[in-house]
């Protein structure tokens, strides 16, 4: 019996996505380059067996799906991707189709587009090993043709909110890549601002773990309910086995990173979309790397005193500034989501994209269900002005100013907090100031200007001195 779909890369997204596919009542054909693992594999697949079938060179792989063929790679993004397809393209028929469903640049995604000879899909799959083997969210790209092709499959394995998949078509070419890579950059920020609170509550109000936990717990029956503060609280609520101390008591502050929020972020400053929130996440991660550097600079400067009176800093005021945060933070990555809409023709719907990513993926939360509403408004600008999130922003930010006030005065770094509330009074500014910055280029460099006044271009001024 041919299988309906092919597998390649049994890591540990790409088996637990072959199991899922599995289970989903389609019958798959895999394979590894390391054959043991593809034996290692099949030895734990338990009654899902009779619908995968395991290969141990690409001949047999190919020869085990029924053609037209859909192959789907979950190998490491780069070069890896490049060199399978070379070894896979002499063996596929003109209109086997293949998928790359990794965490590819979307740059990589364009030009394999361009220059393969096969149907090609760029796919971006979030929700970690879980959501894989349950039900991811899945925001795909390339010819809408040969989405439809595949949808049917995409829609069965993945995440459902209210019975509705969340998986759909992006765009052409590398919009699935690049709408991944903008939720990865949220989610660098969404786990910077928690990041953030958690070390307030630990140093600055001097709190446990387990009552950190126990806050964390509470807040996510509210509104900041989502599986980013779930699984806060059921960190810090973790007992280590070796020391029964804290599990975050042992854990080394230094964060990985896998390149995607570099890229965002990269990104955005092509396209001139400001992300302060999403560049102070990747900075912080950049910092946190620094390890000996900082204990060095310590001994130099001595720590700084973060011990707050318990009124300086309400548990609730925390989680209004958390609110602000949050709701800043999307505001950018939507808006970095429509400038890539405009430079590149996709077309983007961020109602589309908002609905995608309420399941299944790591930034899903409940507040995405009002962000999908309040983006399908064709009246609706940008988030932060959309009628229900501008009254978020009215009534959170005075809380945000003053966690932030009280942690600088104490020395609490609070990167994204304050690179939220900074994007929220430049943007709500009018008036600002770049004005001086144009009366420097001119003074120095003869570029011009713009008069206020009459809106004429190209202006010099009469510069005294």
């Amino acid at each position: 019996m041919s299988a309906e779909i092919g597998l390649i890369g049994l890591g540990t997204m790409g088996a637990a996505l072959a199991l899922n596919i599995a289970e989903k009542g389609h019958d798959i054909a895999v394979f590894n380059r390391t054959p043991s693992k593809t034996r290692d594999f099949m030895a734990d697949v338990g009654e899902l067996a009779p619908r995968l079938t395991p290969t141990e060179t690409l001949e047999d792989f190919v020869q085990a799906i029924a053609t037209p063929r859909t192959i789907i790679l979950m190998v490491l993004a780069g070069e890896p991707v490049d060199e399978q397809i070379a070894l896979l393209e002499p063996l596929l028929d003109a209109d086997d189709l293949v998928i790359d469903a990794g965490n590819a640049n979307f740059h990589d995604t364009n030009r394999r587009m361009r220059t393969l000879k096969q149907p090609f899909l760029g796919i971006g799959v979030s929700g970690g090993e879980e959501g894989a083997r349950h039900g991811p969210a899945i925001m795909g790209g390339g010819p809408k043709s040969l989405w439809n092709r595949v949808e049917p499959v995409l829609h069965a394995i993945s995440a459902k909110h209210k019975d509705e998949p969340c998986a759909d078509w992006m765009g052409e070419e590398g919009a699935g890549h690049f709408v991944k890579a903008v939720h990865n950059g949220i989610e660098y920020a969404d786990m910077q601002l928690i990041a953030e609170a958690y070390g307030i509550m630990r140093d600055g109000l001097g709190l446990d773990a387990q009552a950190i936990a126990d806050t964390f717990a509470k807040w996510n029956d509210g509104p900041l309910r989502s599986y980013l503060i779930e699984i806060s609280g059921i960190v810090a609520g973790t007992t280590d086995a070796a020391t029964n101390g804290p599990i975050l008591d042992v854990i080394l502050d230094s964060a990985g990173q896998k390149g995607t929020g570099r890229w965002t972020a990269i990104e955005a400053q092509h396209l001139g979309a400001p992300i302060p929130v999403i560049e102070a996440a990747v900075a912080a991660r950049n910092m946190s790397a620094r390890k000996d550097e900082r204990g060095r600079m310590e001994a130099i400067f001595g720590a700084a005193p973060q011990g707050f009176a318990p009124a300086e800093m309400p548990l609730e005021g925390l989680e209004q500034a958390l609110i602000c945060g949050k709701i800043l933070c999307y505001d950018q990555g939507f808006r970095l989501i429509a400038a890539a809409s405009d430079q590149f023709g996709w077309s983007l719907d961020g109602a589309r994209i908002a609905r995608v990513w309420r399941e299944g993926c790591i930034i899903r939360s409940d507040m995405l269900d009002d962000m999908a509403a309040a983006l399908s408004d064709s009246g609706v600008e940008t988030l932060m002005a959309a009628p229900v999130f501008a009254d978020h922003l009215k009534s959170t930010q005075a809380a945000l100013r003053q966690v932030i006030a009280t942690a600088v005065s104490h020395g609490a770094p609070v990167p994204a907090l304050s690179s939220a509330l900074s994007y929220l009074d430049t943007m709500r500014t009018h008036r600002g100031t770049a004005n001086m910055i144009q009366g420097q280029r001119d003074y120095f460099g003869r570029h011009g200007f713009v008069r206020l006044d009459d809106g004429q271009k190209d202006q010099h001024g009469p510069w005294a001195g």
